[in-house]
């Protein structure tokens, strides 16, 4: 095999590996977008990055996060993760996220399993 036909198809392989792991956000991660990033090793923005969240204790990383979340010991997952986006300040009296919550149950469930790809 050439040089350059085994470089092509390193570079096809390569491509189709990096398609695979790169979901698109949703429509509605726009309105997370604001304040925060889901990108790997994409640094906090006014939020953390969401970057490998799904299935990680809440309040981990390298972000200063309210006492309140902190106290909370969660566990983000299908379950915790809606009831956050339902509306966070409910959830965890105290938190510094002020999102007033996402009400449409097929929206969060889109921005869950979406979240469950970044990592």
């Amino acid at each position: 095999m050439s040089v350059m036909k085994s470089l092509a198809l390193v570079g096809s392989v390569l491509a189709c590996g990096a398609v695979a792991h790169a979901e698109p956000a949703p429509a509605t991660f726009a309105r997370c977008a604001v304040c925060h990033n889901a990108a790997k090793g994409a640094p906090a923005k006014i939020g953390p990055n969401l970057w490998g969240v799904y299935g990680k204790k809440a309040a981990s990383g390298p972000y200063a996060y309210s006492a309140a979340l902190k106290a909370a010991k969660l566990t983000w997952n299908e379950e915790t993760l809606d009831k956050w986006l339902t509306g966070p300040m409910q959830m965890v009296p105290g938190t510094m996220m002020s999102f007033p919550g996402l009400k449409d149950p097929a929206k969060r469930a889109e921005l869950i399993a979406w979240l469950k790809t970044q990592r």
